[in-house]
């Protein structure tokens, strides 16, 4: 019995320093930011991004402009078809053509201008320095020791909302 009792306050020892030291481990903290989301918040009311909205608008309106312009002469074509005016219905699938090609070259020129626009936006020093700011100011203050960006999903293939601090980088933005 002696040799068992040493035996069982050897185990004890050791199970209660076993728990001391797992006690002392830091578990690491993952947070991941919906980047995409604060940037929209940070640049929804600023001048580069209502300029951006408003080229995109204008550039849709032409689109539609040109689309109805469009419908209309097929609508004449089918019309001179109807009257057996074969020589004005080939007139106009000719001009209906040349109306397309339009359109189509117009739309790629635009959405590269669109893109460039963007992507300058997206790349603004100031937006990127204050987000950085706030979030290791965050990371330091919540105890994580890594945020993740939503906008790489690739690398990441789940997560609990627990971990999603986007909303208090938005609020610690001023957004």
């Amino acid at each position: 019995m002696n040799k068992f009792s040493k035996l069982l306050a050897v185990v004890f020892v050791l199970f209660a320093c076993s728990a001391g030291l797992f006690a002392q481990q830091q578990i690491t903290k993952f947070g991941v930011v919906d980047t995409a989301k604060v940037y929209n918040a940070y640049f929804r009311t600023s001048a580069p991004v209502r300029n951006y909205e408003k080229k995109k608008a204008e550039f849709q309106a032409e689109i539609n402009k040109r689309t109805e312009e469009i419908r209309q002469l097929q609508q004449k074509k089918l019309e001179y078809e109807k009257n057996g005016n074969d020589s004005m219905a080939l007139k106009t699938e000719s001009e209906i053509t040349k109306k397309k090609d339009y359109i189509t070259e117009y739309t790629n020129a635009k959405n590269v201008e669109l893109e460039s626009m963007q992507k300058s936006l997206q790349t603004s020093d100031d937006f990127y320095k204050k987000l950085y700011n706030t979030l290791a100011r965050i990371a330091e203050s919540g105890g994580y020791s890594m945020i993740l960006s939503l906008q790489d999903a690739n690398a990441i293939l789940w997560y609990s909302s627990s971990v999603d601090i986007t909303e208090q980088v938005i609020s610690d933005l001023g957004l």
